[in-house]
C-alpha cells in the first residue's frame, strides 16, 4: 500500500535551523517518510538513528546534478546507511535542457547514473518543473527525456503542480509513461488559474482525487507533500494536507 511522505524542502527554513527537531516534529505530525533536500552535514549513521527512533523512513533524497556526476559512488553509499530507495535529480542547469540534442545527451547521461544505482538496488529518478515543457523539434523536453531514458532505470517524479503551471494534466503524461511512474509522486496543489501558487493539499483547484486514482493504478509506492508558498504556520499547512490526503487515499 502506498505511503504518504514530506518532501523537506516544504519546511526549509525549519530544516535549516533544526534538522532533526524537524524531521521530530514531521513525525509527530503523522508523515511515514521524509524526501530530503539535503542532509546538513548530517553523519549517515546518526541520521539513521534518528529515522529509527521516529519510526519513519526516507522516501528519497533530491541530489544536484553536480553531486551526481562526481559523486555518485558516495551519494548511493550515503543514501544505503540511511535505508533510502530513491535518488532524484531535482532539476537541472539550462545548458543540458536549452536543446533537443541536449536532452537526448541527457538522457544517454541519466540511463548511466541510474544504471549504476540500479546495481546498488536504488531507484533513480527525475523531478520536473515547467521548463521542461518547452518544445524542441515539436516535442515536450520532458517528452524527449523519457522516450530515450530505460523505464527501470529512470523513474519520473512527476511534480503535479509545475505540470498543471504548464497548462497540461498530470494524469496524460502519468497515462503515457506508466512505467516511469511506479515510485514516486509530488502532491502540490494550486490555488487558483488567476494565483499560480501552490497551497495545502485539497485547498486549490487540482483533481486529486483523479490524480491518486491513477497512481494507485500505476502502483505509486509514496505521495509526497511538497508545498512551496504558505498562508499559515508551516507545521500547520503540512498537517493539512496530510489530513486531506489521508481522506481521499
Amino acid at each position: 500500500m502506498a505511503k504518504i511522505g514530506l518532501q523537506l524542502y516544504s519546511i526549509k527554513e525549519l530544516t535549516e535551523k533544526d534538522f532533526f527537531g524537524s524531521l521530530e516534529k514531521v513525525a509527530k505530525i503523522g508523515y511515514q517518510g521524509v524526501e530530503f533536500a539535503g542532509f546538513f552535514g548530517a553523519p549517515a549513521s546518526e541520521l539513521k538513528k534518528v529515522l529509527d527512533d521516529l519510526g519513519i523512513v526516507p522516501c528519497g533524497s533530491h541530489t544536484g546534478i553536480d553531486a551526481l556526476e562526481e559523486e555518485l559512488n558516495r551519494v548511493i553509499d550515503y543514501n544505503l546507511e540511511i535505508g533510502n530507495q530513491y535518488i532524484i535529480c531535482p532539476g537541472l542547469p539550462e545548458h543540458m535542457r536549452d536543446s533537443y540534442d541536449a536532452y537526448l545527451k541527457l538522457a544517454d547521461k541519466f540511463n548511466e547514473i541510474g544504471q549504476k544505482c540500479k546495481d546498488q538496488g536504488i531507484q533513480f529518478g527525475y523531478h520536473n518543473h515547467d521548463v521542461e515543457f518547452q518544445k524542441f523539434n515539436g516535442e515536450y523536453g520532458l517528452d524527449i527525456l523519457l522516450s530515450n531514458t530505460q523505464p527501470d532505470l529512470v523513474h519520473m517524479e512527476l511534480d503535479t503542480f509545475w505540470v498543471e503551471y504548464a497548462g497540461l494534466k498530470s494524469v496524460d503524461f502519468m497515462k503515457k509513461y506508466p512505467k516511469q511512474h511506479s515510485s514516486l509522486i509530488h502532491i502540490k496543489d494550486m490555488k487558483s488559474l488567476d494565483e499560480k501558487i501552490s497551497t495545502e493539499v485539497g485547498n486549490g483547484i487540482m483533481d486529486f482525487v483523479e490524480i491518486i486514482n491513477l497512481a494507485k493504478e500505476l502502483g505509486t509506492k509514496w505521495y509526497i507533500v511538497e508545498q512551496e508558498e504558505f498562508e499559515m504556520p508551516q507545521l500547520e499547512s503540512i498537517e493539512k494536507s496530510l489530513e486531506y490526503l489521508n481522506s481521499i487515499i
